[in-house]
């Protein structure tokens, strides 16, 4: 069984929950994501779908629905995303604050003070803020656990403007995790953020999944902007950049909010502020395990991929050349140490072959070129089998749920308490959820009970429909449906599959 304290929740994310309200009162279009989605290019190239956000769920007005329904179900913690630009719609980078950098130009050090916080006060969407705290205190009041994310991949489009950088190849900005200035300001509306709602939050998460942030830069799958295509060596040194520029702006950000939330939100909290990150983790498997390029080139994506950041922010080693290899000058004092809980969000899995080169060992330090096979994991064709004989969702993602006990364990090396932030899967006609849903948290379970990994929570994606980035509303995770029009919200049957499983604290005989 799970344990009585055990956290039962669900996780939204700002832009893909908060637009939709019909009057348009509640539209945010300061950020990057906003600006693409509505690029005519990016549409004609279909490299979105189309779908707007402001014509979304409309979480920013029905969030006591959405509360209702998840306590409905028993659950007891909520996993909340705010969005920076709608509290800095504007530049902040006139308040000026202490940086110190280190004998490698990595920066080791923000100074800032609450005549810091007082002057960002003046700049910031006062309103916002105050909607974002009646959103965490109808939470607290209905007994959730509140774990915040502060940047769920959206930046405001004065710290990175998509379609300039796009155009321009990189060559102009505002260019987003590219510039190392965006450190400095994160950590700005971090520190701002604790301060003022460090008396209602005690968990908290610099990022949510800065791995496929990272990730857009070294490929243009996926839709995520800046969407600049690039030979290899200059994706993976863009790779790297804004891997480390995230690595350091969470170490940062980590070292502002312990200092400004300094007020426990619940009597039964260790701390006065719980931070973490949310990791998007995969198991990468070789095609065929008897052949060492496969298995080489599984471990490279691996490592690329779910271990990097996270190595990062625990020992504060930064494996900069991506080789697996601890070598002198790659572990950073000023990274380590700072992470107090991991968030882990699990899909399914990958398979890669691998390819020989003596020119990548050279040039880029690895034994094979990776290649993700086709029919495995998130690599296959939409309701339909995979290669493995594995129903797949509308996403075209395989049903891979042993995977999860794959991750947990790895991750559970690193020391640290453990949040299943992200589980679920788009299902429109809800054929697979409750399979899904099952299946999973089965292996959890077991894993819990055995006593394997100190897994303290699972959160599920997600309570309602939502804006699924590049590919709009045509992926549904939703245990509840949303009509776009009159945004009412309808029950799959799914729900009651998880309801009985958090009432009875277990999956049970199915």
């Amino acid at each position: 069984m799970f344990p009585r304290d055990f956290l039962w929740g669900v996780s939204e994310a700002g832009f893909q929950f908060e637009m939709g309200d019909p009057k348009g009162r509640n539209i945010d279009p300061n950020t990057d994501w906003f600006k693409w989605v509505h690029d005519s290019r990016n549409i004609a190239n279909k490299i979105v779908s189309g779908d707007l956000p402001e014509n979304g769920v409309d979480y920013w007005d029905l969030y006591n629905v959405d509360h209702d329904l998840a306590r409905g179900m028993g659950m007891n913690a909520y996993r909340l995303g705010v969005e920076w630009s709608r509290i800095f719609p504007k530049s902040t980078s006139q308040v000026k604050v202490g940086v110190e950098t280190a004998s490698d130009g990595g920066i080791s050090r923000i100074d800032i003070d609450v005549g810091d916080l007082e002057k960002l006060e003046m700049l910031a969407d006062i309103n916002a803020l105050e909607h974002y705290s009646e959103i965490i205190n109808d939470l607290r009041n209905k007994n959730f656990k509140v774990i915040v994310c502060l940047n769920h991949f959206t930046l405001p489009l004065w710290v990175h403007d998509p379609i300039v950088a796009r155009d321009s190849r990189l060559k102009q900005g505002p260019r987003g995790w590219y510039d190392r200035d965006t450190i400095v300001e994160f950590v700005k509306y971090a520190a701002f953020m604790a301060w003022k709602l460090g008396d209602l939050v005690d968990m908290w998460a610099t990022f949510n999944e800065p791995n496929v942030i990272a990730m857009s830069y070294l490929t243009t799958l996926g839709g995520f902007p800046p969407g600049v295509q690039m030979n290899v060596a200059n994706a993976f040194k863009a790779f790297t950049r804004v891997s480390m520029d995230m690595s350091i702006a969470h170490a940062r950000a980590f070292e502002a909010i312990k200092k400004f939330d300094n007020q426990r939100a619940d009597l039964d909290s260790s701390e006065s502020a719980s931070v973490g990150v949310i990791q998007n983790v995969i198991p990468v498997l070789p095609y065929d395990s008897s052949k060492e390029a496969d298995s080489q080139a599984s471990r490279f994506v691996e490592n690329m991929h779910s271990r990097l950041f996270i190595e990062a922010a625990v020992s504060g080693w930064f494996d900069s050349n991506l080789n697996g290899i601890k070598e002198d000058g790659e572990v950073k004092t000023y990274l380590g140490n700072k992470l107090d809980w991991l968030g882990l969000n699990y899909y399914t899995r990958m398979v890669a072959s691998g390819k020989k080169s003596f020119l990548a060992r050279i040039f880029m330090g690895i034994q094979a070129i990776p290649s993700i096979m086709e029919g495995y994991g998130f690599a296959c064709k939409a309701n339909d089998l995979s290669k493995d004989n594995r129903p797949t969702s509308d996403y075209g993602w395989e049903l891979y749920p042993e995977g999860l006990e794959k991750v947990l364990v790895e991750m559970s090396n690193y020391g640290k308490p453990i949040y299943v932030t992200e589980n679920g899967i788009a299902d429109s006609e809800d054929r697979l959820r409750s399979r899904y849903i099952v299946e999973h948290l089965k292996v959890l379970e077991n894993l819990v009970e055995e006593k394997r990994v100190d897994v303290r929570g699972y959160f599920h994606w997600a309570l309602t429909d939502n804006y699924e980035w590049a590919k709009g509303f045509s992926m549904r995770f939703g245990l509840y449906s949303v009509d776009l029009e009159t945004k009412k919200r309808l029950p799959r049957g799914s729900v009651e599959v998880l309801k009985k499983i958090i009432q009875n604290r277990t999956v049970g005989s199915r």
